[in-house]
């Protein structure tokens, strides 16, 4: 079984001067892991256009339309940290698109799992509003597509962001079928993820955020993803695991404050696999954060490694 990268030079026409939240980004990814020789050992695929239909399943049809004519006009920003261009509402659509073939690909077999190198990120996107640096919620589409046009009944999401992924917590907040889980910075942005938020009505207790303090590193991390996380995976059975990888935990990252090493992100990655693998669940990873350029694509070079070795 292969293990995929979806990709499409495509992603770098989002950009704004000086955001941090760039092209250079996924050009520092790509250059990095062709160097180590990565790109060999991964098949790339190219992603496909999400229609917007899809997007539909986790956005208003109004807010989509709004993107549409915003992106159409020239773009601008949409909130104070959210930029979209002229293109940026093409790019968004494929970034979504990137996600539903990984999951068709995944689903069909022939790969064991997917990495998403995509952008502009997805996590914060709510309903009808763009933040954060998202247009989109890639990895909540993803979710619903997989219920609705591939008939998964459970889907689990893990989100390691800094950021707490307030847009993918509230998509499924009273759903008791898409599993929530997040590692993030608290307090910090954008203003969510205590513990005390577990979900309401059927969806209580589906949602669990473990909030880190900055300064928290390697051994903060460790047991909640070794032991704590296994045991929520195992006692809800996902059929389809979808991860926001967001970088920005790393100790290097210029706008966050924890100091996770890039072993400790590879044994993050190392011990989701492993627990996909015990569950026999397909697995799908998604670019989010991560705004150093080394780091990041350190970070992805692990994820792929270690994505090979299960």
């Amino acid at each position: 079984m292969k293990v995929g990268l979806c990709y499409d030079d495509l992603f770098l026409k989002h950009d704004y001067p000086d955001h941090p939240e760039r092209k250079e980004r996924l050009i520092s990814i790509m250059e990095h892991i062709d160097k180590v020789g990565l790109l060999k050992e991964v098949e790339l695929l190219k992603p496909r256009r999400a229609t917007p239909d899809q997007v539909a399943y986790n956005h208003d049809r109004a807010y989509i339309q709004e993107v549409y004519e915003f992106c159409k006009a020239g773009g601008g920003f949409l909130d104070p940290d959210t930029y979209a261009n002229e293109d940026s509402y093409e790019v968004a659509l494929h970034a979504v698109g990137a996600l539903l073939d990984a999951i068709d690909k995944v689903l069909e077999g022939d790969f064991k799992s997917v990495f998403c190198a995509i952008r502009p990120p997805g996590h914060h996107a709510e309903f009808a509003k763009a933040m954060g640096f998202c247009l989109f919620n890639n990895v909540a589409i993803g979710a619903r597509y997989a219920q609705r046009e591939k008939g998964l009944k459970k889907v689990f999401i893990i989100d390691f962001d800094a950021h707490h992924g307030n847009g993918t917590q509230r998509s499924f907040y009273q759903d008791d079928t898409v599993f929530y889980f997040s590692t993030h910075q608290y307090p910090f942005y954008p203003g969510t993820g205590s513990t005390s938020e577990t979900g309401a009505g059927k969806g209580e207790g589906y949602t669990v955020n473990v909030p880190m303090p900055a300064g928290a590193g390697d051994s903060e991390y460790e047991p909640v993803y070794s032991s704590l996380l296994p045991k929520l995976m195992s006692k809800f059975s996902p059929d389809l695991v979808i991860v926001s990888a967001g970088y920005d935990l790393h100790e290097s990252d210029p706008l966050t404050y924890l100091q996770v090493s890039t072993k400790g992100v590879r044994k993050i990655v190392a011990n989701i696999l492993k627990a996909c693998k015990d569950l026999s669940s397909p697995v799908v990873f998604a670019l989010e954060g991560g705004y150093n350029l080394r780091a990041i694509a350190e970070c992805v070079e692990v994820t792929l490694e270690e994505m090979l070795k299960f």
